[in-house]
């Protein structure tokens, strides 16, 4: 058998637990431990293997690895496909993209963390899951091609879209339909050639720029449920539901099937900021403001030529995706093994980042795509809403219902969970507090009683002795004007063991600064739990 000496030089520029994770997944895929060479010209991030693994096996494979180097350096896939963005934001047109990709050289490498490259770019959304840690946690858990995974909550379907380029089969679950749409819109983009994309978005464009014919109805708008319509119509201003009708018929009239979805994926980005939904809240406030300062269409335009361009570079330089073997379903984590019975017990791996306890309120900041796009009826906005788990939204006869099943459910919590939510409530009860700290006791207790029904399930997909992942923060809350920190990340490890899991590791990451509206509400902690269903 073959043996390399291999010199593999780590990205200088990510964060510490991502150095962790570097090493662990190289100490994986090389089967052996990588030799740390800090002197070696002043190089602090270049280690030294011997391995019988492939060079070629390794630099198609690893997530936070610039190169590997044998005889000569070789960039990783990776770092090549995060150049993408670069090439594509730097002013270069879609044939001179065409013209300069596939890399063979000249290739602009990041000297940052780029966390946006082909469809992750795709669509705002609060708690995005990296896609690099996605990546390296499937090499740590030793995936191999063809290998099966699933995560439970799909969010914006980034694990998807690396399960895919690492040739895995996935299946995912979310609550959210914006979630599915958008899971699967990114996905099977990947399955386009770019010279299809590049004619439609070309073909479209000269759609827009001819002058609009004035029509008596907003065809769009009026296919959709009255209920809906009207709740538009409070929403946006006429001349901007007029536009928004014209691009969604010329997108219907340019595209199908992956290529439309792409489209209105760009067109649901931009719904909010033409809305009057106040912009820097997560709540349903509204701000009229003057028809002149909303540019719809001027605001799609540049939506989509930034996505078409990082999307063909992608493209360009990965090719289409051949294979797509690929479920991503609206449905509930806590029954997960009822949706996809022909993976139970058979799943290679789980990765999941799950909501925080009173998360963050997913369906109403996505309520205007869910209701343009016709994926949610408002009539079913507020049931589906409460069915999410860390839902903090409540009614008093809901509180008092969550209230009892934990007193008749919570022997089946660990007794740290158990004391957590007794201290919210203890203190809230001494204490003259509004509605919402009053609910909180009882939210906490479905939170847990919610999470040890997922974490059942996750053990229900694995197979014996296969690895989950749990990605997690931590947050607080003040009960009786005290602070009560909730230790998400111990509770859920306690919790899954208690349902059967066996936790091997955890491991701290640093929070990155959120740079959206949603940055008030970021955690200040994430901690990586390593589980594993025992054989």
């Amino acid at each position: 058998m073959a043996e390399y000496e291999l010199l593999c030089r780590m990205k200088a520029y990510i964060q510490p637990f991502e150095r962790e994770l570097a090493l662990r997944e190289l100490a994986q895929l090389a089967r052996t431990h990588p030799i740390a060479l800090p002197d070696l010209l002043s190089e602090p991030y270049l280690y030294k293997v011997t391995t019988s693994v492939s060079p070629d096996r390794l630099i198609k494979s690893l997530a936070y690895w610039e190169s590997v180097a044998e005889q000569g350096v070789d960039l990783t896939v990776q770092v090549k496909r995060e150049a993408t963005v670069s090439l594509a934001r730097n002013g270069v047109t879609p044939a001179q993209l065409a013209e300069r990709l596939p890399f063979s050289a000249d290739v602009p490498l990041p000297n940052r963390r780029s966390l946006r490259y082909g469809p992750h770019g795709l669509h705002e959304y609060r708690g995005k899951f990296f896609p690099q840690l996605a990546r390296s946690l499937m090499n740590i858990a030793g995936l191999k091609p063809g290998e099966l995974m699933f995560y439970p909550m799909t969010g914006t379907g980034t694990t998807a879209i690396e399960a895919i380029l690492s040739e895995h089969r996935e299946r995912e679950l979310d609550m959210n339909p914006l979630s599915v749409f958008m899971g699967r819109a990114k996905c099977e983009i990947l399955t386009v050639r770019p010279d299809e994309l590049a004619m439609a978005y070309e073909a479209l464009r000269d759609k827009l720029d001819k002058k609009p014919r004035l029509r008596n109805r907003r065809h769009w708008l009026d296919s959709l449920p009255e209920h809906d319509a009207a709740y538009l119509r409070g929403w946006f201003a006429p001349q901007v539901l007029d536009t928004l009708d014209r691009l969604v018929w010329k997108i219907q009239a340019c595209a199908s099937g992956p290529i439309r979805n792409f489209f209105l994926l760009v067109l649901s980005n931009i719904l909010r900021g033409v809305s009057w939904q106040k912009g820097a809240d997560l709540r349903v406030r509204k701000e009229i403001r003057p028809v002149a300062e909303i540019d719809p269409l001027g605001d799609f335009l540049a939506e989509l030529e930034q996505s078409v361009k990082i999307m063909l570079a992608f493209l360009y330089n990965e090719g289409p995706v051949e294979k797509l073997d690929l479920k991503i379903l609206e449905g509930d984590a806590r029954r997960a093994s009822a949706v996809f019975p022909q993976a139970a017990g058979k799943t290679d791996v789980v990765i999941t980042s799950p909501p925080y306890a009173t998360a963050l309120p997913y369906l109403d900041t996505d309520r205007l795509s869910l209701c343009y796009l016709g994926l949610l009826s408002r009539g079913a906005h507020r049931n589906r809403d409460q069915m999410m788990i860390g839902n903090r939204e409540v009614t008093e006869a809901q509180r008092q219902r969550y209230w009892q099943l934990y007193q008749q459910q919570k022997a089946q919590l660990p007794g740290d969970i158990q004391n957590v939510i007794e201290k919210v409530d203890e203190l809230n009860r001494e204490a003259d507090v509004g509605f919402r700290r009053r609910n909180l006791p009882a939210l906490l207790a479905r939170y847990f009683l919610d999470m040890r029904e997922v974490f059942g399930e996750i053990k229900n997909m694995l197979r014996a002795n296969a690895p989950a992942f749990i990605v997690i923060g931590n947050n607080h809350t003040f009960a009786g004007g005290q602070r009560v920190d909730i230790e998400t990340d111990r509770l859920l490890g306690l919790l899954g063991e208690a349902a059967g899991l066996r936790l091997e590791d955890s491991l701290a990451m640093d929070m990155l600064v959120s740079r959206d509206i949603f940055k008030k509400n970021a955690g200040t902690a994430e901690t990586i739990l390593f589980l594993r269903r025992p054989k």
